[in-house]
């Protein structure tokens, strides 16, 4: 039994939330053991509040010559902070800089995806999934973080993401409806613009503030998130939809911006309405209603199959890219998302009726992208009742 356990968390925040089920597992299946994890700082926040760990160590990626060393100083980190070297590295992490940490560690076990030349210090190497090319095939992240806590003997983690709030959470996100002016009973609709990836998963703005000026008009008060980085364009927004009752966590006056008061906001929302970014996995989280907007993304990548999650999409012959900026630059994938569409399918969503997805080659609902069982991947209750 693994008495020491480090795992490498992803390092973008939505990637982390789809890694939380396979988190849940190994702390469920390890409860007696010490169990370390390896996370950047916004990773940490937006996980901040779990009961899976007992310790995090903060990874800052170093540069130039100082990122050679790097694997190194953190392996020494893990050997200290656990007490001796790792039964048991779990790397949701596909980079090389952390398979050389766990190799240097000590660890006996390093289970991990066999990616960036790192196949030969993992102790169990899991083979992405590859189409007949040779090119990676898009594979639920969700389903790939899974299997990787399967093959550290784990059991079938689901598919339920999870994540908590502090105290301080909670009171600034009523200091914000406060300050917002939202009454008590009104529905809220949170709007998300921003996109850490890249322009390339924006939708235009203007058509986020036509979106909010509905909202606003039909009675909701909505409320535009988003970190430091995108208060402007939160600001921008909020100005664009000239309207009292949309207000945006940027303005003066509110609570600091933390990953902390966003989770506890969107745990309070009617619907999200947002790019295909972080905060579309913390609604999903804590079970919110989710409207995404996909351009040039595989939708296939980050598929969670949440009941009351709809994707939105406009199919082009270019798409989807995987870029993060338009290398055309028409950026039609984005632009091609009407906000009548928008509308009709929040409209549907907030009334509780499943939308139904397009026919192909047009603008709207993509269904399931693919279909879980099509993939041969089916829960240990789910392959009990097939």
């Amino acid at each position: 039994m693994a008495e020491r356990i480090v795992a490498f968390l992803p390092g973008w925040i939505g990637d982390a939330v789809m890694a939380t089920p396979a988190l849940r597992s190994l702390r469920e299946r390890f409860a007696g053991a010490r169990i370390l994890w390896v996370a950047k700082s916004g990773v940490a926040a937006a996980l901040q509040g779990s009961p899976w760990n007992d310790g995090v160590i903060a990874s800052v990626p170093s540069k130039g010559l100082a990122k050679l060393a790097e694997p190194l100083a953190l392996a020494r980190m893990i050997r200290n902070q656990l007490g001796g070297a790792p039964d048991l590295a779990v790397l949701l992490s596909n980079s090389m800089r952390t398979g050389l940490a766990a190799w240097l560690s000590g660890a006996s076990r390093r289970v991990g995806q066999a990616l960036h030349g790192r196949r030969l210090l993992l102790s169990d190497a899991i083979e992405p999934k590859r189409d007949a090319s040779g090119q990676l095939s898009p594979t639920p992240i969700i389903e790939i973080y899974n299997e990787i806590v399967r093959v550290s003997g784990c059991a079938e983690p689901g598919l339920a993401m999870e994540l908590f709030t502090t105290r301080n959470d909670e009171s600034d996100a009523v200091s914000a409806w406060s300050v917002a002016g939202f009454r008590p009973g009104i529905r809220i609709v949170g709007l998300h613009a921003g996109a850490a990836f890249g322009a390339a998963k924006l939708w235009p703005i203007e058509r986020f503030a036509e979106v909010a000026r509905k909202l606003a008009g039909m009675g909701f008060g909505v409320i535009v998130l988003g970190g430091p980085v995108e208060a402007a364009q939160a600001r921008n927004l909020v100005a664009r939809a000239d309207h009292p009752m949309v207000r945006a966590l940027a303005e003066p006056g509110m609570p600091p911006l933390s990953l902390g008061l966003i989770k506890a906001v969107v745990r309070r929302l009617a619907l999200l309405l947002t790019t295909d970014s972080g905060p579309r996995h913390i609604a999903s989280a804590f079970n919110r209603p989710v409207v995404t907007l996909f351009g040039p993304t595989h939708i296939a990548w980050t598929e969670t199959w949440q009941e009351n999650a709809v994707h939105l999409a406009a199919p082009v012959p270019c798409g989807p890219c995987q870029m993060r900026v338009c290398p055309i630059g028409h950026h039609d994938c984005m632009k091609n998302i009407g906000t009548s569409l928008v509308m009709d399918v929040i409209r549907q969503v907030m009334e509780g009726i499943a939308p139904l997805a397009a026919k192909a080659g047009v603008p709207g609902v993509r269904a399931f992208d693919p279909p879980r069982i099509a993939l041969g991947m089916m829960t240990i209750a789910e392959r009990k009742s097939a």
